[in-house]
């Protein structure tokens, strides 16, 4: 794949006297634990002492996937179509979030097997009408995973124009853990069935039928075994355009707030195109999916949230937020012992 991002670690200049800011609050040193990792985070990402965060939104890529053909997933396909008209309508569970927290909320439709209704308010980014079966074939083409990547990094820069410097993805796509558990497989070299879940609620018979699929389907692949063209085997439309998103907001120096298993798996797979995108993540939760932990133990990620949700639709990420906006007050609110003319107490 030809280079598409220009993404570079955060120039580590500042990290002195951010670290210097921080210990100097009116606080014992690390007291405030993570807030006081994630304002380090935020003032490298914004290379700036006084980090701010303006008009987060949450953009969900929806996208059906022709392996929800063999029955890995306990939801019929059309939960996708249905789910993402219903996310203009204001009632799911992403937007009682976005609305309890001030977000903005764009739903695109990347590939969803419908004729959806625009003029609702989705954006129409469709690359086609649902990825293949990567059970017998490629999911897209690398065409068509271009074309996802440009697209996902067209949402950012809409956020961008619109005022956002803080961005949060999720995903609506039935049969979406299934290429999520082999990139998981893939990429972090884990056993398959530690990576493979129960998804939308299978039982363990479908569980096992689900792990049988995956596994002749990886055992069917015939790439050549590079990270774009494994994402491009068997990813989905709306998780590659996720990946596009994400790496453009890394070359932006954009916070990533990253959700659950399926967005979890995408910025694995982003870093596998480019490693430095993982500076510019903080990742929201650990999901009640089975493999999410260990996908995030392989990345050496930690989460700030265990809420037992795997929902998706960016929900997980949305509600640590707070946690992210407690930081960046900690460090723009909070008097040093010299202004408040109090003595180092440690």
């Amino acid at each position: 794949m030809k280079v598409l991002f220009n993404i570079q670690a955060p120039n580590k200049a500042i990290e002195p006297k951010l670290i210097d800011k921080i210990n100097n609050l009116t606080k014992p040193k690390g007291s405030l634990g993570t807030l006081e990792d994630l304002a380090l985070q935020i003032g490298l990402i914004q290379q700036t002492l006084a980090p701010q965060l303006h008009h987060p939104q949450n953009i969900i890529f929806c996208g059906d996937h022709g392996i929800a053909d063999e029955g890995v997933s306990v939801s019929p396909k059309e939960v996708t179509w249905q789910q993402t008209i219903h996310f203009t309508h204001g009632g799911g569970g992403v937007n009682f979030l976005t609305h309890q927290h001030g977000f903005g909320l764009k739903v695109v439709d990347a590939g969803v097997d419908f004729d959806l209704p625009y003029e609702r308010g989705i954006i129409n980014m469709k690359v086609r009408k649902g990825t293949r079966n990567f059970l017998h074939e490629a999911a897209m083409t690398e065409d068509e995973m271009i074309i996802c990547l440009m697209r996902g990094a067209a949402m950012v820069d809409i956020c961008e124009q619109e005022g956002s410097n803080i961005l949060s993805f999720g995903e609506m796509g039935i049969g979406n853990t299934s290429p999520s558990s082999i990139w998981m497989h893939l990429f972090a070299h884990i056993p398959l069935a530690q990576c493979v879940g129960a998804g939308s609620g299978l039982n363990s018979q479908g569980i096992s039928r689900k792990l049988q699929i995956l596994q002749q389907a990886v055992d069917n692949y015939s790439g050549d075994g590079t990270p774009s063209d494994i994402i491009r085997y068997f990813g989905g439309y709306e998780m590659v355009m996720a990946i596009g998103a994400m790496l453009q907001a890394a070359e932006d120096h954009v916070i990533i707030l990253v959700d659950g298993f399926i967005m979890t798996a995408c910025m694995l797979a982003a870093m596998q195109l480019y490693p430095d995108v993982k500076h510019y993540a903080i990742f929201g939760h650990c999901g009640d999916e089975s493999g999410h932990q260990l996908l995030l133990n392989a990345m050496d990620a930690k989460p700030l949230l265990h809420l037992g949700m795997r929902l998706g639709e960016g929900t997980g990420a949305i509600c640590a937020y707070p946690i992210v906006d407690s930081a960046v007050r900690m460090i723009n609110e909070m008097e040093s012992f010299q202004q408040a003319s109090i003595t180092k107490y440690f």
